[in-house]
């Protein structure tokens, strides 16, 4: 039988269709457009916490033959078809090595936790940047990782145990009630907050978009706008706040960030650490025909491609 073509695949919503029109430049359109319609490449990091030397774990990959990511240390790719190969494989399960997106580890990237400080994650589950959090802060410190729903906390525990993580204090709890419990408590904030999940569309699987609808954008907005102002509470004069979702959604974006940024004035963006050329576009000051905060522009809306997912991120720091 032979394999579909993208004709004959089923098309994505058309309101995601339409958002994507306003959105993408006609130039990056193909390649995103060719993202939707088939597997990904997958992208992993060598977790130090559990792992020898990275050479030693690609060694015991064979024969599978990873590519490093440029400007990335310990992540690397391999094709689509050696997906299952790797998820399978027994330095997964114990821990040595992560599957994990690497405009995902861009939220890490751009938060830049150090040892010693005092982390928090604010929608923790299932673990994967919380465990990244605590490998670059070397597990010194204090990671508090919050996560309201009962499954995905006991998930998220199991993970950062199977990672090594031993500097993460966990809490069931809802983030948005965070800021006011603890204000001011914490050097850096990760805010990777609940959306309407995007990234996970494919044209390969209608089921990926089943439960999406510009009301659940809509309803994803609500939820984040609380969660980042508990999160901006819960930062320490001088600390820095990362906001990032898997939406290209502005209104789950930008959106949410101007409306912040206009009720406080102690929040400044800034430039984001990017090591690795990841496609991407500036973050608007304008959506549908309203002006956003100019400092916008310094976010970045990640693309999907054929092996990176579609992403935001924005990083904020708060005024001494």
């Amino acid at each position: 039988m032979n394999a579909e073509t993208p004709a004959d695949l089923p098309p994505l919503p058309a309101a995601f269709s339409a958002l994507l029109d306003a959105l993408i430049p006609p130039d990056a359109r193909p390649r995103v457009e060719a993202s939707y319609t088939s597997p990904k490449a997958v992208v992993f990091r060598v977790n130090p916490l559990r792992a020898r030397e990275p050479a030693t774990v690609l060694a015991s990959l064979a024969p599978l033959q990873p590519e490093a990511v440029t400007g990335a240390d310990g992540v690397y790719r391999l094709p689509a078809t050696d997906r299952a190969t790797l998820t399978h494989h027994p330095l997964c399960a114990e821990g040595s090595l992560y599957i994990q997106g690497v405009a995902s580890m861009a939220a890490v990237w751009a938060l830049d936790p150090q040892p010693g400080e005092a982390v928090l994650d604010l929608a923790a589950a299932p673990g994967g940047k919380t465990a990244l959090i605590a490998a670059r802060m070397g597990n010194q410190g204090r990671l508090a990782a919050v996560e309201p729903v009962r499954a995905r906390f006991f998930r998220l525990k199991a993970n950062l145990q199977r990672l090594g993580v031993r500097n993460a204090q966990l809490y069931l709890k809802d983030g948005a009630q965070v800021g006011r419990l603890v204000p001011g408590r914490f050097d850096r904030v990760l805010l990777d907050a609940p959306c309407s999940s995007q990234a996970q569309f494919t044209r390969l699987d209608p089921a990926s978009w089943a439960h999406w609808s510009p009301r659940k954008v809509r309803a994803s907005a609500v939820l984040q706008a609380r969660l980042i102002r508990s999160a901006a509470d819960a930062l320490k004069p001088g600390g820095v706040l990362v906001y990032s979702t898997c939406s290209l959604s502005p209104e789950e974006d930008e959106c949410v960030l101007d409306a912040l940024l206009r009720e406080r004035d102690d929040l400044t963006p800034e430039s984001l650490p990017w090591p690795v050329d990841l496609p991407s576009l500036p973050g608007l000051t304008a959506w549908r025909g309203q002006p956003l905060h100019p400092g916008l522009a310094l976010a970045r809306r990640v693309l999907p491609t054929e092996w990176t997912d579609a992403f935001f991120l924005c990083r904020l720091r708060k005024r001494t």
